[in-house]
């Protein structure tokens, strides 16, 4: 615990430089800025503007990225209250009540509420970072390659939650990801493989176009010819919650940071889970459960706490093991890996600076939202207004350029483009898109584990068997598989409750 706090120490000593500092702020700002806008989520944004972070360090990259996600995060309640849109299905909550106090004008104290509850989740969500990552990554430093196969295995066992319910849609999706991992030059044979005479397909297909064309040109496809009805910015109100609403909302945002953290460490266990169980609870034990739906200052509280411990809680399996415990985190592990970082059980014993760094810019950027978001509610609540029609253009232009970008390959755009209209497709047929992501970005590494333990054991399976780490990661992933399934299936009963049934419960 002790070496923690001086590592964290130590982080803060770069993380305070200017240029770091000005990352740091700028994530959130960006963050908040394209989460607000009508129709994108922090998936999209963290997949729309990966590119633009490639001119920076790694470091100052990541720092920016991470900004993002959790800038986007709080963005997202924005467009929750103001407009009654549910960008991602962990703000389908925040809709229930905090849509009816902005009709009532007090979209701003519910705004506040909503900025508020996410420092105080996400700095929980931080401090457990700090003190449990360190720990998990020094157990898992053991690991050798069958250990390390058990547990891509744990992580794809995540493709059950992010699939929506259906497992076997998860294990096509998959296994077309896994596909496309293995196009390019062999690890091991160094043969091409999938190449089909196409020089431009010789180092593989690069993920940023993949990436951002699954997320930000199907998010253009999938909002062109919808319209939103926003309230209006002078309906807002006073942006500072009252002494009454603090008091109300005390105990739903501690609990909502405790709910939030401990399921959040649960890979598969995705914000939209939280959200509603936070909500529900709170909701059965408040005295003024009559008030829910109808305008209760709680249910914006509970459900934005949650989600916002959620997001935080989320890096601690993806740092220390790899392992995204959701689709943004997804992403972020694909431009983690851009940048020519690993995560997993070294990540702390070898590039200790690197992310001590980031932690403590995570800690920095936390505040800066909150001290950015409050006066800038106003400024928010304006930018809802914006058609879709004009955003759609500029995002497409950004997508071009960043998938171009990477690689100067026109090849690449074309990827882009092609992955946008299959995105489209699979939304509106409702395949899942995360299993594809997720097979993508683990299949080279689970292809390496894999063939290593083969060459350990001269062929034998047993190896992942007579090893007793191994054996556990595989029961923990086949428990992972029922467990996620249930709460599934429980988030989308509750999301065809509330008429939002056509979002992914764990989107």
């Amino acid at each position: 615990m002790i070496e923690s706090i001086i590592s964290l120490g130590q982080g803060f000593l770069t993380a305070v430089t200017p240029i770091n500092l000005l990352m740091a702020v700028l994530g959130a700002f960006i963050g908040t800025f394209v989460g607000v806008l009508p129709g994108l989520g922090p998936t999209s944004a963290i997949a729309m503007l990966l590119p633009v972070t490639s001119v920076l360090e790694p470091s100052q990259a990541i720092i920016m990225l991470a900004g993002i996600y959790y800038g986007s995060m709080y963005g997202g309640s924005t467009t929750a209250i103001l407009l009654n849109i549910p960008g991602e299905a962990s703000s389908v909550p925040t809709c229930l009540d905090g849509y009816q106090l902005a009709r009532q004008g007090r979209g701003g104290p519910a705004l506040g509420i909503a900025a508020i509850g996410s420092f105080i989740a996400g700095m929980v969500g931080l401090v457990g970072l700090v003190f449990f990552a360190p720990f998990l990554a020094e157990q898992a430093i053991k690991f050798g390659p069958p250990e390390r196969f058990a547990v891509m295995v744990l992580a794809l066992t995540v493709t059950s939650g992010l699939s929506g319910g259906s497992l076997v849609k998860a294990a096509i999706m998959g296994l077309f990801g896994f596909m496309l991992s293995l196009a390019g030059l062999g690890t091991f044979s160094g043969l091409f493989r999938f190449q089909f005479g196409i020089d431009a397909l010789s180092g593989g297909f690069e993920m940023v176009s993949i990436v951002i064309g699954l997320f930000a040109i199907t998010e253009v496809l999938k909002n062109i010819g919808e319209r939103q009805t926003a309230i209006s910015p002078d309906q807002i109100g006073n942006v500072y919650p009252s002494r009454s609403d603090l008091k109300q909302s005390a105990g739903a945002i501690a609990a909502g940071s405790v709910i939030g953290f401990v399921m959040g460490l649960l890979p598969g266990c995705s914000a939209a889970v939280t959200s509603f169980l936070s909500y529900d609870i709170v909701k059965k034990f408040s005295k003024r459960r009559s008030l829910f739906g109808k305008g209760a200052i709680e249910g914006v509280a509970a459900p934005e706490a949650a989600n916002n411990a959620t997001s935080s809680a989320g890096f601690i399996p993806l740092l220390s093991l790899g392992i995204p415990a959701s689709p943004p985190l997804a992403v972020l592990l694909a431009g983690l890996m851009i940048y020519g970082v690993q995560p997993g059980p070294l990540l702390f014993s070898q590039q200790g600076g690197f992310v001590w760094t980031v932690i403590a810019s995570m800690i920095i950027g936390n505040v800066a939202l909150l001290l950015l978001n409050l006066p800038l509610i106003g400024l928010w609540a304006r930018l809802t207004r914006v058609p879709f029609g004009v955003m759609g253009p500029v995002i497409l232009m950004l997508s071009v350029i960043g998938a171009y970008s990477v690689r100067n390959s026109l090849f690449d755009v074309l990827v882009a483009v092609l992955f946008g209209f299959v995105g489209y497709f699979l939304y509106k047929f409702n395949w899942p898109v995360m299993p594809l992501i997720l097979c993508f970005i683990l299949g080279p590494m689970l292809e390496q584990s894999f063939i290593q333990s083969m060459s350990m054991s001269a062929g034998s399976f047993g190896i992942f068997f007579t090893r007793p780490l191994a054996l556990a990661f595989l029961v923990v992933a086949a428990l992972m598989i029922v467990i996620s399934g249930l709460l599934v299936r429980r988030t989308k009963q509750r999301l065809q409750q509330e008429g939002s049934g056509q979002i992914s419960p764990l989107s």
